[in-house]
Formats: C-alpha cells, sequence, structure tokens
C-alpha cells in the first residue's frame, strides 16, 4: 500500500481529485486530497492576503498531523509549485513526487515568472472585481464552473524557497499532457527530458489530465506505488 497526497490547481478543491481518489482507493492505497485555504470547501476563508506559503504549509499541516511518510505526492498544474514548497521541507517524507501538468519552478522563482506577459495581465484583470482573487482565465469545464472560486493572486507572486530535504526525494516524475492547447507546461516537460533524475510521461489529454483520460492517469500514478 502507497501513501498518496493530490494537490489540486488554481481555483480547485479537493472534489476535482474525487474520481481518481476513488480509483486509488479501491486499488488499496490511503489518498489524501486536501483543499487550499480559500478554495473548495474552504472557500469561506477567501482573502486577499492569502499566499504561496500558507497553501504549503496546509500539505505540511496534513503530513505533520496524520503523520505520513513514504508519500507519493502530486501536484496539477498550480499545485505544482505548492508540493515543490512542501519537498524542501518534508523531503525526507516523500517517496515520489509528481508533478501532472504542472508548474515546475526552480529555487527563487514565482508562478509569475514562468508565464508570458499575455497570461500575466490576465491575472491582472481578472481580479478587479474581486481585488486579490483571480478569477478564471479560462473557460472551465462543464460540471466545474459553479464550484470554482477566484485564487489568491499572491500565491501567484510569491517565489518558491529550496535549498532544504528535496534532495532526499529518490524519485521524481513529469507527467505531460500532450494535446493540452496550454503551452505553458512543455518548457518542464523540456527541462525533466534532458534530466535523466527525472522520469516523464507524455499523455494524449487536456490539461484536466485525469477528466480526459481516466485509466492512463491512473496507470501512471499506481506506477509509482511500485
Amino acid at each position: 500500500m502507497a501513501t498518496y497526497v493530490l494537490v489540486h490547481g488554481a481555483w480547485g478543491g479537493s472534489w476535482g481529485y474525487a474520481p481518481l481518489a476513488r480509483k486509488l482507493r479501491a486499488a488499496g492505497h490511503e489518498v489524501h486530497v486536501p483543499s487550499l485555504t480559500g478554495l473548495g470547501e474552504r472557500v469561506h476563508l477567501a482573502h486577499g492576503g492569502i499566499t504561496l506559503t500558507d497553501h504549503i504549509n496546509d500539505v505540511i499541516g496534513l503530513i505533520d498531523c496524520e503523520q505520513l511518510s513514504d508519500i507519493v505526492l502530486v501536484g496539477h498544474s498550480y499545485g505544482g509549485m505548492v508540493v515543490t514548497g512542501v519537498s524542501a521541507q518534508r523531503g525526507s517524507r516523500i517517496r515520489s513526487l509528481v508533478y501532472l501538468d504542472a508548474f515546475l519552478p526552480q529555487d527563487g522563482q514565482a508562478l509569475w515568472d514562468v508565464v508570458d506577459e499575455a497570461t500575466r495581465q490576465l491575472y491582472i484583470e481578472n481580479q478587479k472585481a474581486t481585488p486579490g482573487l483571480v478569477q478564471p482565465i479560462f473557460p472551465m469545464p462543464e460540471g466545474r464552473t459553479a464550484r470554482v472560486s477566484g485564487h489568491p493572486l499572491l500565491t501567484l507572486l510569491e517565489p518558491v524557497k529550496l535549498g532544504g530535504q528535496e534532495g532526499a526525494i529518490r524519485r521524481r516524475t513529469y507527467v505531460y499532457a500532450n494535446a493540452s492547447p496550454l503551452t505553458t507546461f512543455t518548457q518542464f516537460r523540456d527541462r525533466c527530458t534532458a534530466d535523466p533524475a527525472w522520469q516523464v510521461h507524455e499523455i494524449a489529454t487536456g490539461h484536466m489530465v485525469w477528466d480526459d483520460d481516466l485509466p492512463g492517469c491512473l496507470e501512471i500514478l499506481l506506477g509509482e506505488a511500485a
């Protein structure tokens, strides 16, 4: 049995991972799916002052309170920023670090630094009606619209900090959705492909990988438990 911690992306919540979590549990694994502060069922806590550090601490708090170890830590999209920060502080408890079509920052990089200028402008424009909380910058899939919430702008501006325990992690995997129109993640696929320390998978889906190919996504993640 493996222990999975699934970290969602911007505008999401634990609800988004429900089909994937059910499949992993049915395969006999322990699965934790935290909702980050201000998102999902924790939307009542939303405010413009929430930072990337707050979201990193959400996941660290789960790991510590549940006394988790030998973790397969998965981050989707913005969740890649979060799991990177977690890896620096709890790397000794992580078996495998998985980026699921996710941002993969280097030390000192913010999400703001790795997107293009057009995307930055969308972040600014889409928080004007809800200051500090960015509304979705692209159409959400059917069935998700009613459950999305504004994403804290400061989480996109704060750089991630490494230089801690991330070196203790034995396995690193990047999953690239090669049918997605979001080309931001190609840079991370290319970097990982050039680094022998990484396992790289390509899957013919859009950005919401498990929505488009649940069996394929499940197979990749179950491979991390082998």
